[in-house]
């Protein structure tokens, strides 16, 4: 059974604020949390609506009813577990390779696809402007699918971080060079912008390229790609040559 007090610290784990404070933060489903389990992120509680998780220690496994479960679940349905985990110390920004850098990204579902896609091509250093919403927001934590628990992701004043760097810095823009006739390295940051407004003035004027993605259709009329469909292109292609 579920508690008052721990209803109420759970389902205040949606807001950031809670977060920071409590230093906490909630994932659900069996996949995810099976993810999270073998990465480094210390298993605050479980709790479960049936047998499982045979190698988590019972203290802190709490069995609960499915109405138990609906009360502390931030998802739509409620699936057959939630587990409580805590936010670990931010790490050292891992400047090898390439580091995608992202610009006020506001959605969670495409935060939690772009850490997915960044662990699916290897690369294990995103950094975020500080507006860009929160990675142990519930939604980004789905929307990973575990891959959360192999990326490292930092939260900078992104502007100082791109004027320091030596790396070479590369933008995706409607007017930028073709990306599939461009000489891409394998070590740089590419920069992926707002879903509205794409990459900030401020932001632009520290990238040294400008990449695009061509248009192929004969109306020409589409405006953008999703933002986490962009950075699947541009990923791919990246990496293309390292094969």
């Amino acid at each position: 059974m579920v508690s008052k007090n721990q209803i109420k610290l759970i389902t205040s784990l949606v807001q950031k604020k809670y977060r920071k404070e409590h230093q906490l933060f909630i994932a659900e489903g069996t996949k995810v949390i099976q993810e999270l389990l073998q990465s480094n992120f210390e298993l605050e509680h479980l709790y479960i609506t049936k047998p499982l998780f045979t190698d988590v220690s019972d203290s802190k496994k709490i069995m609960v009813s499915d109405s138990d479960l609906k009360k502390i679940t931030a998802l739509t349905t409620a699936n057959d577990c939630l587990a409580v985990f805590r936010i670990p110390n931010e790490k050292q920004i891992e400047n090898n390779g390439l580091i995608v850098a992202l610009d006020d990204i506001r959605d969670p579902g495409n935060l939690g696809t772009i850490i997915r896609l960044c662990d699916w091509f290897g690369i294990t250093q995103i950094v975020c402007s500080e507006q860009t919403v929160d990675v142990y927001n519930p939604k980004v934590v789905q929307a990973t699918m575990g891959s959360i628990g192999r990326v490292n992701i930092s939260y900078i004043e992104l502007e100082t971080y791109l004027a320091n760097t030596k790396k070479e810095v590369f933008g995706t823009f409607m007017d930028g060079e073709n990306i599939y006739k461009t000489q891409l390295p394998t070590s740089g940051v590419i920069v992926l912008g707002n879903e509205a407004n794409g990459i900030s003035k401020i932001i632009e004027e520290k990238v040294t390229q400008k990449i695009a993605i061509p248009r192929f259709g004969n109306l020409q009329l589409t405006e953008s790609l999703n933002v986490a469909t962009a950075t699947a292109i541009v990923l791919s292609e990246f990496k293309r040559l390292e094969r």
